[in-house]
């Protein structure tokens, strides 16, 4: 059985805004950048950096947008372009779930807004073609506006899907609000299979999967096309490193080592000891998983690699 891992990087800003300031002779003198290519140096690990456009308010006045990054480091994008992808993730890091009722007009205005400052910076041939959207689901407009943007495939949320009750404390963090604000048909709750408890009643949209239809192709290189829009979902095991302890983290990448198929993310905020959830341990646990990957045999690819 040959076995196929994709890895991801979503919430990626911070390092474009050092590129830019700092300047160093190389992208990879940053040592962000240094670490992933570390990564696929000695283990083979492709990435995919799912990208915002700009900074929000939450960290202060400190403004930073991709219509700012600096285009000098293009040739090095792109000859990297084999194992390393920029991808469309949302405008900003707030609101959450900015996509879960979003217009197509909306959706196709961010989605062309990125693209065209990574293409400006990066190529062409570092873009990516599939969609890890901010906070998971997108509305039918959302999808069908990548659709008509040339994505292949997208992330999906999968479980038994709910109406919401109205009580607020049901949500945390005011996500209520999201849910009602513009709320659509294929707008409602579900119950998420995640370590993060806080958010294990999570908002879906039009990106939602009946369990059983998901289960069915879970962990398999295989996707779901959705008929109506020609979208494919990803159906990947899935692991996040950021919320796996180093400690436990090949004990718990060990249990999806039988899989044909494993999706592993992260969030780029973790590495920066400035980010009030810092991990010092967060290059550790990106060799980590590539050593693990790597020995048991995965090849690294990217998602819109999937049969679709």
């Amino acid at each position: 059985m040959q076995k196929r891992v994709q890895f991801f990087i979503d919430d990626v800003l911070w390092v474009f805004r050092d590129l830019t300031r700092k300047s160093p002779a190389s992208m990879f003198d940053n040592e962000y950048m240094a670490m992933l290519k570390r990564a696929h140096d000695e283990y083979g690990v492709k990435v995919q950096l799912n990208v915002f456009y700009r900074t929000s308010f939450w960290y202060g006045d400190d403004e930073f947008s991709l219509s700012d990054m600096t285009d000098a480091y293009k040739k090095e994008w792109e000859e990297n372009s084999d194992w390393l992808k920029l991808g469309f993730h949302s405008k900003e890091e707030w609101p959450d779930y900015p996509y879960v009722n979003a217009d197509y007009e909306l959706v196709d205005s961010n989605f062309k807004l990125i693209r065209n400052e990574i293409v400006r910076f990066a190529g062409e041939k570092s873009f990516a073609k599939s969609v890890v959207p901010h906070w998971a689901p997108m509305s039918k407009d959302g999808i069908r506006a990548l659709k008509d943007n040339g994505i292949k495939v997208t992330y999906a949320t999968y479980g038994v899907k709910e109406e919401f009750s109205g009580n607020q404390s049901d949500l945390p963090y005011g996500h209520s609000y999201r849910l009602l604000h513009n709320k659509k048909p294929e707008t409602g709750v579900y119950k998420k299979v995640t370590r993060d408890l806080a958010v294990a009643t999570a908002l879906c949209s039009y990106n939602h999967v009946p369990e059983d239809v998901y289960m069915s192709k879970m962990g398999k290189f295989d996707s779901i096309r959705d008929a109506e829009t020609g979208m494919c979902y990803t159906t990947a095991a899935q692991a996040v490193l950021n919320l796996i302890p180093l400690e436990i983290l090949e004990e718990e990448l060990s249990k999806f080592l039988g899989q044909e198929y494993l999706s592993i993310g992260n969030h780029e905020q973790y590495y920066y000891s400035d980010y009030y959830a810092y991990q010092s341990d967060y290059a550790e646990k990106i060799y980590t998983m590539g050593r693990v990957m790597k020995e048991a045999g995965f090849e690294f690819i990217f998602a819109e690699e999937l049969p679709c």
